[in-house]
């Protein structure tokens, strides 16, 4: 009974704690004319708040309700629609509570979580749960794969979308954005760290900068004879399906049905390979190109740009 009364005490104390800092969001949409409910949290004194980019996206106004009753106005300072995630600021700027941002990679499998939000616009809902998965891949409303996705059993609802997800230390580890419906349990969160990229991106550049090829891909397996002749990483590559005209991979030579296998020597098995390797560093810098083409592994010099800017579907 101990253990549990200090389990309860613990929760009951992180709750208190953290409260105040999470948002009761609501956004104006302009091409639905209705009103968005979501989740949001503080991360610094001076009102900059994360939530998710598909509870803002297309907004006309946004506010905010804070712990304390009031209701504030939000100027939506950036929002990256590849990985589900906005950057707002509340219009009072002093001494607001805030949450501290953890490090999501020290995230453990079996690890205690809170999930903190507005679930069917009841604010500041307090949901236990654990680590279940580390890792996962899903997909954002702008269609990109978001990378180290948190699984979850905290339990999400329509609602919980854009608040945190926080850890036995008070940290948030990550971003609440998705549930699998019709699932018990199943539910997901951006890592704290890809907020913290995005986060010093849209204040930096106004939007986060990525890389870009110019190709249309999908993940293929190769035959196992390739991946020991050519001494490849793995039997998996990303087949071309289009190559953009006047684009990095145009002028690299690229074409339809090259397999890629290789990016700056780092091996490339999946889209998401392909999306983590093209970041901002990736930018205007020349990288070799494994390819491969008609049976054999060729390799080409690329020479990525910015890519332009992605919008939610």
């Amino acid at each position: 009974m101990s253990t549990l009364q200090t389990l309860s005490d613990e929760v009951a104390a992180l709750t208190e704690r953290l409260g105040p800092s999470v948002l009761h969001v609501r956004a104006l949409n302009g091409s639905r004319h209705g009103l968005t409910n979501g989740s949001g949290v503080l991360v610094s004194p001076d009102g900059y708040a994360l939530t998710n980019s598909h509870v803002v996206h297309g907004a006309v106004g946004i506010e905010a309700d804070l712990h304390d009753g009031r209701t504030l106005l939000c100027d939506l300072v950036g929002e990256d629609p590849a990985t589900d995630l906005a950057l707002l600021r509340v219009q009072a700027y002093d001494g607001l509570p805030h949450a501290a941002v953890g490090d999501s990679n020290a995230l453990r499998v079996g690890d205690l979580v809170l999930a903190i939000g507005s679930p069917f616009g009841l604010a500041r809902t307090v949901t236990l749960g654990i680590v279940s998965a580390l890792g996962r891949t899903l997909r954002s409303p702008a269609g990109r794969a978001i990378e180290g996705v948190i699984q979850t059993d905290a339990p999400l609802n329509p609602g919980n979308s854009g608040g945190p997800l926080v850890d036995v230390q008070g940290r948030v580890v990550g971003i609440n954005t998705a549930l699998l419906f019709g699932s018990q349990g199943v539910c997901f969160a951006v890592p704290s760290n890809t907020a913290a990229f995005v986060t010093t991106e849209i204040l930096a550049h106004g939007r986060v900068r990525r890389a870009w090829l110019g190709i249309a891909g999908e993940e293929v397996l190769l035959p196992k004879r390739l991946e020991r002749e050519l001494g490849l990483a793995a039997a998996r590559g990303v087949a071309v399906r289009r190559v953009e005209e006047k684009s990095p991979a145009e002028a690299a030579s690229m074409r339809a049905n090259d397999v890629v296998v290789t990016l700056g020597g780092a091996p490339v098995t999946s889209v998401a390979d392909l999306h983590r390797l093209l970041n901002s560093e990736a930018i205007g810098a020349t990288a070799d190109l494994g390819l491969v083409r008609d049976g054999r592994l060729i390799h080409v010099s690329v020479r990525p740009t910015e890519a332009p800017s992605v919008a939610a579907r």
